[in-house]
């Protein structure tokens, strides 16, 4: 089904995008449109994961360089029946994650720094399997796809002033046709991208829950990292605004609201749901704190009889004690 909903959407933002050629330069303008929305999509198919790791500053990591928080991340995976994917690290205080591959069986996760050292293992856990989660619905893909046309579509709408009002052009829609193509056509990209990262990311709350085992455990990350992204400036996401919608919560300075023009839903909305597949409500729990007594964590993945922890003592300064 998430399969089909892909290709519908594609089809959709590919004829959007055509349907703006159209007004701009008739038959002609069209076609040019689709070549264009073909070789977009193909190259962002292939390429897309690389190009927002490489923006982020994300660096691979693996058993060795960063132990706890690859091996969370494989326990995780397990139990959701997904194939490893590579696990990055970026080097950002604003505790944040996001998923991108084109598939299963090529994806990644990042975390930032921020995230592994201000959250405890078990809200980690609940972030990284919402992100897994995005991996299992493929929502990777179409979101990173619908970003790159939406980005298209705005930009030939700005041209459309310049090559569309011409007297001799194609233009079959003459001043009308540029107006559409200038503010309509935009505009209504962005809704379909905004609505549909919204509508993923209350899906994927969901999935992640089921993955880790702890609705809390995401709760409670997400209330701690909202409150955290209003006090840092994420400088690649400032940089890449594009990019925003793939991460947990929204990266950007000043958009909280759950409103027609955010990427997020309002992270409380979303705090209620996870909550309400508890079997008591009311706010977030807060994650298990161990003994003092003890040198590791010792939680693990539910139904998966594995451990993970890290210790209480060591900060690297890249990675936090996850490295």
């Amino acid at each position: 089904m998430n399969m089909i909903k892909t290709a519908m959407l594609i089809a959709f933002m590919t004829a959007l995008f055509m349907g703006i050629g159209y007004m701009i330069g008739g038959t002609g303008g069209m076609m040019i449109a689709l070549v264009i929305a073909v070789a977009m999509n193909g190259f962002s198919y292939w390429n897309a994961d690389k190009m927002v790791l490489r923006m982020n500053g994300a660096v691979e990591v693996d058993e060795r360089s960063a132990p706890e928080y690859y091996g969370m991340v494989r326990d995780l995976a397990a139990n959701a029946g997904l194939p490893m994917p590579k696990v990055y690290i970026i080097n950002q205080e604003q505790p944040n994650a996001f998923a991108t591959g084109r598939n299963p069986e090529n994806a990644a996760v990042a975390a930032t720094t921020g995230l592994l050292g201000q959250l405890t293992p078990e809200e980690v856990a609940g972030v990284m399997a919402h992100e897994l989660a995005h991996i299992q619905n493929r929502d990777t893909l179409i979101m990173t796809i619908t970003a790159t046309l939406a980005g298209a579509i705005s930009m030939l709408g700005n041209f459309a002033l310049f090559f569309g009002s011409g007297r001799d052009n194609n233009n079959p829609l003459g001043i009308v046709g540029v107006l559409i193509a200038m503010i309509v056509a935009p505009f209504a990209a962005m809704i379909v991208q905004m609505a549909i990262s919204r509508t993923r990311e209350y899906s994927a709350d969901r999935r992640g829950a089921e993955i880790c085992g702890r609705p809390d455990w995401l709760a409670s990350a997400l209330a701690k990292i909202a409150q955290a992204a209003g006090r840092s400036v994420n400088v690649p996401a400032e940089r890449n605004p594009a990019t925003a919608h793939m991460f947990i919560i929204n990266p950007l300075n000043g958009q909280r609201a759950d409103s027609l023009f955010s990427t997020h839903p309002d992270t409380q909305n979303r705090i209620d749901a996870l909550m309400a597949m508890t079997d008591v409500g009311g706010p977030p729990a807060a994650a298990p704190q161990p003994e003092p007594s003890r040198p590791r964590r010792t939680s693990g993945v539910p139904g998966t009889g594995k451990r993970w922890g890290r210790s209480h003592d060591g900060n690297d300064g890249n990675g936090g004690p996850w490295g």
